[in-house]
């Protein structure tokens, strides 16, 4: 539940903020008369995602077993490659996001066609959509695997409604975010959580005959903590390390988690701090 709610929460507010914004732009320009529009394209942007991952989880319950393995694990992995991609796009053009939108809305108005804002609408806010339905879908399978599929939605649920209450807040002016700060902590939890997906995503493909390893675990400590697994640390753990995978994982699992761990923490971390070095230097300019 833990690991949707953050991520329904990164991209709900990724996804307020662009709505915020063009809402904000189209008010200043007085061009009130195509909100509707945009609300159109906003409603698309929801829809469609929440068509895919409707389809992802109950679509391929038709097939055979090794079927559903090879797409799940195959999804998974593309969905780490997604996230992994939007949290360092994020990273290094959330501060232009802002002029690249209006300058998107304007072309749209300049245009003639009242119906580009919903295009516009459906591309920006539709792409983060995108993102949390193939990144939320392992999370809600793997609780589905383990008789526990209610919880990721609830999570997905609870993070987006969040997400929403904080937009509106922030576009009225209600509340001031810091936006660094924000996507930095969930940049960073979201990299601990994509860990955990490359592991069960490299599971699946396992269990499905695709790759060898399946059955030959490095260690197995599913039975040691089997009385703890519905305590709420076990949960809390489970959802951003993916813990039922990494208590009796194979070598690949193990690799996977660690390489991905290593490699993208310490390229985040250089990204941060090279956006505090400009900022600092900026400030300094100034004064």
């Amino acid at each position: 539940m833990l690991s949707a709610f953050v991520i329904a929460l990164r991209e709900g507010v990724e996804a307020s903020l662009i709505v915020g914004i063009l809402v904000a732009y189209l008010v200043k320009a007085g061009r009130k008369d195509v909100l509707k529009y945009l609300w159109i394209g906003v409603a698309v942007a929801v829809a469609v995602p929440a068509g895919a991952g409707a389809f992802m989880t109950w679509g391929p319950s038709t097939l055979t077993f090794e079927a559903q393995e090879i797409i799940g694990g195959t999804l998974s992995l593309i969905a780490v490659g997604f996230v992994t991609w939007m949290i360092f796009w994020m990273g290094k053009n959330a501060r232009t996001l802002s002029k690249e939108l209006r300058k998107a809305a304007d072309s749209a108005l300049q245009g003639g066609s009242a119906m580009g804002i919903a295009w516009v609408a459906i591309l920006a806010v539709g792409r983060e959509g995108l993102e949390t339905a193939l990144f939320i879908w392992p999370t809600v399978k793997s609780g589905i695997e383990y008789g526990n599929g209610a919880a990721p939605i609830a999570g997905l649920v609870l993070g987006l409604v969040a997400a929403v209450v904080i937009g509106y807040l922030a576009y009225k002016g209600s509340v001031v975010i810091n936006l660094r700060s924000f996507f930095t902590v969930t940049g960073c939890l979201l990299i601990v959580v994509a860990a955990g997906i490359v592991a069960y995503g490299l599971k699946d493909l396992q269990e499905s005959g695709l790759i060898p390893g399946h059955g030959h675990t490095v260690y197995d400590f599913t039975e040691a903590i089997a009385d703890h697994a519905s305590s709420w640390w076990f949960s809390l753990l489970d959802a951003f390390f993916q813990l039922k995978v990494l208590m009796g994982p194979t070598l690949l699992q193990i690799l996977g988690w660690a390489v991905y761990l290593i490699v993208c923490l310490p390229l985040f971390a250089r990204q941060v701090r090279g956006k505090s070095s400009v900022s600092n230097q900026v400030r300094n300019n100034n004064a």
